[in-house]
C-alpha cells in the first residue's frame, strides 16, 4: 500500500492481505479433505492446518481419515494434533467429498507405497523410480501405484515449501492417473498460488468435465477468473460453489466481487502487452493512457532487475478518491493498494506525474515479488525491495536509523518478517525504513543480484534467515550490522 500522493513520505501500515490469502486451503493438503465436519485437526510445523474425521499416530507416521479414504504425513512435520468432536459421514457430506485415487487392488499395500515413498526425512527417488519402470509395463496396478507414489513425493514437498517439485510431482501422478480429480483440483489449486491462472484454469477445466458438480472446483475457478480480472465468470463460479456448499470464504469473495463489478459496471477499458486497466468515466482517456505506458516501462525494469516475468496480464483499476475508499476500505492516507490487481485513486489529475508514476512502479513491483516468491518472501523484503525499485533511498532516515541501532531500540529482521499490523506508528516507519537500508547495503556490498538469488532460494521453501544466509554467508545478526556500516559509511556526517 503507498501514501496517499501528497501525503506523507514514509508509510505508515502494511499493505493489504494478496487475494490468495482468502483462498481457504493453506496448502494442497487441504484438497486431499472432503468436505465434512471435522473431527480432528492436525497442525503442521509450518502453521499449515489439516482437517480430518479421526487421527492415528503409528510409528513415524500420522494416518487420518477423510470421506475419501485414508492418508498418512510424516510425523516429522506435524506439531500436534487438535482432538474435536466425532465427525459425521452423512450422504450430503460423501456427495461433496472429492474422489481420490482409486488403489485398490494393488500387487502391494498403499501403506507401502506411502513409507517407501518418503524415507528418514527425504523423497526416495530410486523407489519413485522403480514405479515408473513398473508402470511402463502397462500393468494398471503398476500404473495406479506409481500415481500415489509421487503424489505423495508431492504432499511432502509442499509441506517443506519446495512448490515447484511438487508441482513436478504431481504432474506425473497425473499422467499416470489422467482423470484424477483430486490430482487435477492440485494442481490447478498450484497454479493459483502462483497467479499462473490460465494454466490453473486447464486443469480446472478438466476436474469440470471429471466431476461438474464439485463445488470446489467451482470456487477455485472463480479465483482463477478473478485474478484474470473477468468479474461476471467469478461471481458465476463462486454463485454455483455456493449452491452446491455453503463456504464463508466463497460467500465474502462473491461479496467482494460483486461490489467491484457494480462499481466497474460503467468503466472504460483498455489494455496493453501486460496490462488489463479499467477506469473510471471521471477521469481523463490521456491519462488512462499514459498510466499503461508508464506502466509498461516500469514492468520491462523490474523484469530485467528481477529476471522475472509474470504469467498473466495484471489488472489496473483507476478510481475516484470515493470510489477507491469505499472499494477498498483503505485508510484516508493511502495512495494505492494491490492485492493481486492495482488499485490507484487518480481524481483531479489530468497527465502522469512523477509522484503517480512512482506509486505504480512501487505497487507493480509488489506484484513482481509476490509471484516471484509465491508468496512467501518475508515483509522486510517485500517492501524495503519494493521501495528501492521505485527509486527511493535511505538518506533522510540514516541518522535516525542509526540512532535506533545504536541504542538498542530497533526491531530485529526476525520481527520484521511477519505482519506489522500491530506496530505503532513509530514501529512501522522504522520498518519500511529499516527494510530499505537493508535492501541498499545488499544491492551496495554484492549487487542486486544477490537480492534476486535470496527470492529464489525462498521461492523454492527455504526459510528466510537461511536463504540469506546461502547467498550472503551471513546471518540476521550480520545483515543488521552491515546494514548499520553502510548507512555510516555512506550517509555519515
Amino acid at each position: 500500500m503507498e501514501p496517499a500522493l501528497a501525503g506523507r513520505a514514509v508509510k505508515l501500515s502494511m499493505r493489504q492481505r494478496q487475494i490468495f490469502a482468502r483462498l481457504s486451503m493453506c496448502a494442497t493438503l487441504l484438497l486431499l479433505c472432503a468436505a465434512f465436519a471435522s473431527a480432528d485437526t492436525i497442525v503442521l510445523k509450518n502453521g499449515r492446518k489439516i482437517a480430518a474425521l479421526s487421527t492415528t499416530v503409528e510409528g513415524d507416521k500420522v494416518r487420518y481419515e477423510t470421506a475419501s479414504g485414508s492418508l498418512t504425513l510424516p510425523k516429522s512435520i506435524v506439531d500436534h494434533i487438535e482432538k474435536g468432536p466425532a465427525g459425521i459421514y452423512g450422504s450430503e457430506a460423501a456427495n461433496f467429498a472429492m474422489a481420490a485415487p482409486a488403489l485398490a487392488p494393488l500387487a502391494f499395500s498403499q501403506n507401502d507405497v506411502e513409507q517407501n515413498t518418503v524415507r528418514d526425512g527425504a523423497v526416495d527417488r530410486e523407489f519413485l523410480s522403480k514405479l515408473d519402470d513398473g508402470a511402463h509395463g502397462g500393468s494398471r496396478d503398476a500404473s495406479k501405484a506409481a500415481a500415489l507414489g509421487h503424489h505423495t513425493a508431492a504432499q511432502y514437498e509442499i509441506t517443506h515449501g519446495d512448490m515447484d517439485r511438487a508441482m513436478d510431482d504431481e504432474r506425473v501422478a497425473l499422467g499416470f492417473a489422467p482423470n484424477e480429480n483430486m490430482l487435477l483440483l492440485n494442481l490447478g489449486y498450484m497454479h493459483l498460488k502462483r497467479s499462473e491462472f490460465k494454466q490453473s484454469l486447464e486443469y480446472l477445466d478438466r476436474a469440470r468435465r471429471t466431476a461438474p458438480d464439485d463445488p470446489e472446483v467451482s470456487k477455485l475457478t472463480g479465483w482463477a477468473y478473478y485474478g484474470l480480472n473477468r468479474l461476471e465468470l467469478a461471481v458465476n463460479e463462486w454463485k454455483k460453489s455456493l449452491t452446491l456448499r455453503q463456504d464463508q470464504e466463497v460467500q465474502a469473495a462473491l461479496a467482494k466481487a460483486e461490489r467491484d463489478k457494480e462499481e466497474e459496471e460503467g468503466y472504460k477499458e483498455n489494455e496493453s502487452r501486460h496490462f488489463t486497466l479499467k477506469y473510471s468515466g471521471a477521469a481523463e482517456p490521456g491519462l488512462a493512457r499514459e498510466v499503461l505506458h508508464t506502466l509498461e516501462a516500469h514492468y520491462n525494469a523490474i523484469e530485467s532487475e528481477l529476471n522475472f516475468s509474470t504469467p498473466d496480464s495484471i489488472g489496473v483499476i483507476l478510481y475516484t478518491r470515493q470510489a477507491f475508499m469505499d472499494i477498498t476500505n483503505a485508510p484516508s492516507w493511502a495512495g494505492a493498494l494491490n492485492d493481486g490487481r492495482l488499485r490507484v485513486p487518480v481524481q483531479g489529475l489530468t497527465s502522469m506525474t512523477p509522484e503517480l508514476s512512482r506509486v505504480l512502479k512501487h505497487e507493480l513491483a509488489h506484484s513482481f515479488i509476490q509471484q516471484k516468491t509465491h508468496g512467501l518472501a518475508p515483509t522486510w523484503l517485500q517492501e524495503g525491495l519494493a521501495q528501492w525499485l521505485e527509486g527511493k533511498r535511505s538518506g533522510d532516515n540514516a541518522a535516525a536509523l542509526l540512532q535506533s541501532y545504536t541504542t538498542g531500540q530497533a526491531a530485529t529482521l526476525t520481527q520484521l518478517e511477519g505482519s506489522w499490523m500491530h506496530f505503532t506508528d513509530a514501529a512501522v516507519q522504522f520498518a519500511y525504513a529499516w527494510g530499505l537500508a537493508t535492501i541498499e547495503a545488499i544491492a551496495a556490498s554484492s549487487g542486486i543480484s544477490d537480492v534476486v538469488r535470496i527470492l529464489e532460494h525462498i521461492a523454492v521453501g527455504e526459510k528466510p534467515e537461511a536463504a540469506v544466509h546461502a547467498i550472503l554467508n551471513r546471518d540476521y545478526n550480520d545483515l543488521t550490522q552491515l546494514t548499520a556500516d553502510y548507512l555510516r559509511k555512506t550517509y555519515g556526517r
